[in-house]
């Protein structure tokens, strides 16, 4: 059975879908079969499959766009012949991201370390809360230098929140490599994003076995 990781952050510009497709990729050229599935509204992730077509690059990926109830049934589908089911989920308190949340074994949210990031993420981390789902924060777009991503690091722990070690920095490689329909390690795979894709990828692989 597929373990289900559901990429959710109902603040804007957090890089959600740029993570969902990264992490996907990575885990396919891990050895899984991985199914990608957009369901949120804005459909980012669909425009970038249209541009993976023409890839001779791009690892194999089943990708699926369902919407509302279509969700879990997609979900269950998938399940019987999948090692990883990640999901980019729709922004704010919609019905879509309720329900992805509710499915998933996961719920992985991307933040960038600033206070507007940390406040927003509430909303989020109270909804995996409500449907009681294991939720961890990882850090996204994280500035080479500075003290406030340690800052915001401890204010989550203070407040009980769970924080990969695993970090991506804000690296113009994860953007380029998206902007063709390709993930990171695949268009660099020797550059230093790919190297902390790869650590995140494994982060998540040990969260599916224990």
């Amino acid at each position: 059975m597929a373990f289900v990781v559901a990429v959710a952050q109902q603040k804007g510009g957090a890089g959600k879908s740029t993570v969902a497709a990264n992490l996907a990729v990575a885990l396919a050229m891990g050895g899984d079969r991985v199914a990608l599935l957009d369901t949120d509204p804005q459909q980012s992730l669909a425009r970038w499959w249209e541009e993976r077509a023409h890839q001779p690059r791009a690892v194999a990926l089943d990708f699926e766009t369902p919407a509302g109830w279509r969700i879990p049934a997609a979900i269950d589908r998938l399940k019987r012949n999948h090692g990883f089911i990640i999901l980019d989920t729709a922004p704010h308190a919609e019905t879509e991201a309720k329900i992805a949340i509710r499915a998933a074994d996961l719920v992985l949210l991307p933040m960038q370390p600033s206070p507007a990031d940390l406040w927003a993420s509430d909303a989020t981390l109270k909804l995996a809360a409500a449907e009681k789902r294991r939720a961890v924060v990882l850090l996204n777009r994280v500035p080479a230098s500075g003290k406030l991503p340690q800052q915001i690091q401890a204010e989550l722990v203070r407040r009980g929140v769970a924080v990969l070690a695993e970090k991506l920095g804000n690296r113009t490689a994860f953007a380029s490599a998206f902007m063709l329909g390709l993930a990171v390690c695949e268009a660099a795979p020797k550059n230093q994003a790919t190297t902390e894709l790869s650590a995140l990828a494994a982060a998540v692989r040990a969260m599916q076995k224990g």
